[in-house]
């Protein structure tokens, strides 16, 4: 299979890092990464995993992240619409009219957006350990206790210490992991690369102050493309619980329910991800 290929692509302020499998002439796959990680959390083996199937699978880095433009810690002048924007900008890039959109968690929140907003450019939906983009459900658990004193323990980070800095990182990818085998090492790995291509690491924090989008709050009834729900029974971030709502206000809309899995992409579901998407969207 093909390896990546980088390109950037360039809007009239903002820079966006991509990469690309496979063959151009397949059906596109657009990837959309979670809060705080680059695309090398979409790990390339999965990519190229995707390519096998017949896609032209593209992954890029947020804003914020990798080597896409980065903003002054703490200070953003951007919004959830913004990021919706880049992602359409990015297919625009490759000259792609529509593309089956695949996003997780943030990532989810961010694809919803882009189906309501721009639904000419949406083959298909895949929304991955991801909420509703609207109102919570009141009766669905928040956020794990254990993963909010985590993240609160950043701020006392030495981020100048690469040992350090890893060693959170990982921590962070304990606690994200549900039941199943995790390959600490593949993790690692991971987190010294994004370390390593990051223009400015810390500047991932940033993603906690994105706000807006609120015009197309409670909309999911809107969305009209094909929509698979990736979920873990063990997710902390998103509890599964709220994969019902996604399913009651998304028409056509279905469950890919993994048992024992976290809010991660887990390596051991990578072929029934893969098989199922492959189905789901030809």
């Amino acid at each position: 299979m093909e390896q990546q290929k980088e390109k950037i692509v360039n809007t009239k302020d903002v820079s966006i890092c991509t990469e690309h499998f496979g063959d151009r002439d397949n059906p596109a796959i657009l990837l959309i990464a979670g809060a705080t990680v680059s695309m090398l959390y979409w790990d390339s083996e999965f990519c190229n995993q995707l390519a096998r199937k017949g896609y032209f699978v593209i992954r890029y880095d947020n804003r914020d992240v990798g080597k896409s433009t980065t903003y002054k810690e703490g200070m953003i002048n951007y919004d959830i619409v913004d990021l919706a924007n880049d992602a359409v900008n990015v297919l625009d890039g490759y000259k792609i009219e529509a593309a089956n959109i695949m996003g997780i968690s943030l990532g989810g929140l961010i694809a919803q957006i882009i189906a309501i907003k721009n639904p000419n450019r949406v083959n298909s939906l895949i929304l991955m350990s991801t909420g509703i983009w609207g109102t919570p459900e009141p009766d669905v658990p928040e956020m794990d206790k254990s993963v909010i004193e985590h993240q609160a323990q950043a701020e006392h980070v030495n981020w100048n210490d690469e040992k350090e800095v890893i060693e959170y990182m990982l921590q962070n990818s304990r606690l994200m992991a549900g039941h199943k085998p995790v390959d600490y090492s593949r993790e690692e790995k991971r987190i010294k690369e994004e370390l390593k291509r990051a223009v400015n690491y810390r500047s991932m924090f940033n993603h906690a102050l994105i706000q807006g989008g609120e015009i197309y709050y409670d909309r999911m009834s809107e969305i009209n493309a094909p929509t698979l729900i990736v979920h873990g029974t063990k997710d902390k971030i998103w509890h599964f619980n709220h994969t019902k709502k996604l399913l009651a206000d998304i028409r056509n809309s279905r469950l890919l329910k993994l048992e024992d899995t976290g809010h991660e992409l887990n390596y051991n579901d990578w072929d029934t991800i893969v098989s199922t998407v492959s189905k789901f969207i030809k």
